[in-house]
């Protein structure tokens, strides 16, 4: 896999802006790759289990790079699966920051793949994560806020926010014996 970021193991983030600010660029992290062989599943096509794994790496790497910590993954929400990716495409997985809390990151995670001799990839899948950023005894700790820009950058955290309180909902609509971790 190639990265246009790498995940850092400093202590705090390492490109800072005259300001104090991480940079704008830090927020996004891109993998590309052909799909092999060995992620193949019954049906001939990349199995949903390793297309998944490969969302959390991409996720992680582009939480990691902008908190500058190690980094846990909190929930993953909104998974859908819109097209098959065949074993020989070209993968793209782009993972943005669109979000953050005090110690929070939530990401948009986009995926397109398609014959890499056509050139064009189509998307076939996309969901929401959030991560925490975490201290050597596994601590949250904060995370540099991000501030949407963009009209799309606007939408995507209004998005993240949305499916988070969605979720939140759905958390309690849960019964007691499942909350409590009984069932």
């Amino acid at each position: 896999m190639t990265t246009s970021a790498a995940p850092s193991a400093a202590p705090a983030p390492q490109s800072l802006n005259t300001a104090g600010a991480v940079k704008p660029e830090r927020s996004e992290t891109t993998f590309r790759f052909l799909a092999e062989p060995t992620s193949v599943n019954f049906g001939g096509k990349v199995h949903g289990g390793a297309l998944m794994k490969w969302i959390d790496e991409t996720a992680y790497a582009c939480a990691a790079v902008w908190s500058g910590r190690y980094c846990v993954t909190v929930s993953v929400g909104n998974i859908r699966f819109r097209r098959p990716i065949m074993v020989g495409y070209l993968v793209e997985l782009r993972a943005r920051v669109v979000a953050t809390g005090r110690t929070s990151m939530h990401l948009h995670i986009s995926v397109h793949a398609g014959d890499p001799k056509s050139g064009e990839l189509q998307q076939t899948t996309d969901c929401l994560m959030v991560f925490v950023a975490v201290d050597e005894q596994g601590k949250p700790v904060p995370v540099p806020s991000f501030e949407p820009v963009t009209d799309e950058q606007k939408r995507l955290a209004k998005y993240a926010i949305d499916v988070k309180d969605a979720l939140d909902a759905i958390v309690e609509l849960k019964p007691e014996e499942v909350a409590a971790g009984k069932v």
